[in-house]
């Protein structure tokens, strides 16, 4: 009798311990057959990141919790880790707190202008050839420039990440601050000479990074504003909006602007915008968008100024976690880095 009662005592111990935390596996898996036209290869690629990811939350009391979460990358045509120079936890690394003050973490992860931008582009942020948000809709831009190179361009390493709690129940600020910790970058010229280079291979920054955002959310009416500076002081800023004039349709644009002058010597503006549109018909979701963006410091050659892009894709969902998709991109810059780009592949949830 009392080891049954002490055994049923141990189960409610436990049974409430796990009530109070959790800890979930997840991730994605993308695959699929694209071609080029500049390089007349057809390649078994991806049009979003694979990854691997755990997340975890602690109930703590009083509306307090603990949280981390995980995220490893990997490339699904070989199952190796996302290139040898980029961590182990390339996609997320962070641990934190969440209460009624909103969330806060610790770690490495996207900044406040990356994470927030993705949501007005019409492949959603993923890093798709088709896509915009690598290229024209940060304008080119390197979050983490004074990294260890071919790391990733969008995520600060050894920052602090706080979001606020939603405000009147349509409006959020996100801030991501980091620090000037060395990490391994090589040699930038910048303003300087290959002999002595203005950040030299293992930089500190040269200012604290930092990335800021705020949206607000009103029916179907969403807008975005976004600033961040990188460790080489190159200053970026956007602004974007999206529309939902019917449930299926959401029409999308953006603006940003790009200055490098502390580390570029002539003419160091970019600007660039894009429109775009999601459409869901059935179980299927189109696609598009058209983009343009200018590098002022190529000006003076016309035939290199100017990046235009027009993208159709499509995806059919065969469950709520697995759909097909076909991609079609123009992407016209100089005569050399004018392609057309098509792919067909798969992409589950898990």
């Amino acid at each position: 009798m009392k080891k049954t009662l002490v055994a049923l005592a141990l189960t409610g111990v436990f049974s409430g311990a796990l009530a109070q935390s959790s800890v979930s596996i997840y991730g994605t898996l993308d695959a699929g057959m694209s071609r080029r036209t500049d390089t007349d290869v057809t390649a078994v690629g991806k049009r979003d990141n694979n990854k691997l990811g755990f997340r975890g939350v602690e109930d703590l009391g009083n509306g307090l919790k603990a949280l981390f979460q995980l995220e490893i990358r990997y490339e699904p045509d070989t199952g190796v880790v996302e290139s040898t120079v980029r961590p182990l936890f390339q996609g997320q690394s962070r641990v934190g707190l969440q209460g009624d003050f909103g969330t806060l973490r610790l770690g490495r992860g996207l900044t406040a202008f990356q994470e927030t931008s993705t949501a007005f582009e019409p492949w959603s942020g993923m890093p798709a050839v088709a896509g915009y948000q690598t290229d024209l809709q940060v304008a080119g831009y390197t979050s983490d420039p004074l990294s260890v190179a071919g790391n990733s361009l969008n995520r600060f390493s050894n920052a602090v990440f706080y979001n606020s709690p939603m405000i009147g129940g349509i409006f959020q600020l996100n801030v991501t601050v980091a620090t000037r910790e060395a990490n391994n970058n090589p040699l930038i010229i910048g303003r300087g000479t290959a002999a002595a280079p203005q950040f030299p291979a293992n930089s500190s920054a040269a200012v604290y990074p930092y990335s800021v955002s705020a949206t607000v959310t009103q029916g179907p009416f969403a807008a975005y504003a976004a600033a961040e500076r990188n460790g080489v002081d190159t200053k970026l800023w956007s602004v974007g909006a999206s529309f939902k004039p019917i449930p299926d349709l959401k029409l999308m644009g953006s603006y940003q602007r790009q200055d490098q002058d502390f580390s570029v010597p002539i003419n160091p503006i970019t600007k660039a915008w894009l429109i775009g549109a999601n459409y869901t018909i059935g179980a299927g979701l189109v696609r598009a968008g058209f983009g343009h963006k200018t590098p002022d410091n190529a000006l003076n050659v016309p035939t290199i100024a100017k990046t235009r892009q027009f993208s159709l894709g499509y995806d059919y969902n065969l469950s709520p976690r697995t759909y097909l998709y076909v991609d079609g991109t123009r992407r016209k810059a100089t005569t050399a880095a004018t392609f057309n780009f098509y792919s067909l592949g798969i992409h589950h949830n898990f």
